[in-house]
């Protein structure tokens, strides 16, 4: 059974690219290139969904959006 997920890819101080699963608690990694980010993304969530041994229900993707406060 296929399933998707949203990620979200930041790039950190050095120059790491970080990605996260937003509907997975604690499914995250980094690497230095996008490819390797995306392999290892993948095998986070493997991870991640067979630690939680449980059923997946999918956020819906609405936007992403940077905000700035003054602070």
């Amino acid at each position: 059974m296929k399933q998707q997920f949203n990620v979200i890819i930041e790039k950190d101080a050095d120059g790491y690219l970080v990605a996260s699963v937003p509907a997975l608690k604690g499914c995250h990694t980094q690497a230095k290139s996008y490819d390797e980010l995306i392999e290892r993304i993948k095998e986070a969530i493997e991870l991640c969904l067979e630690m939680e041994n449980q059923d997946f229900e999918p956020l819906e993707f609405v936007a992403v959006q940077r905000i700035t406060i003054n602070s």
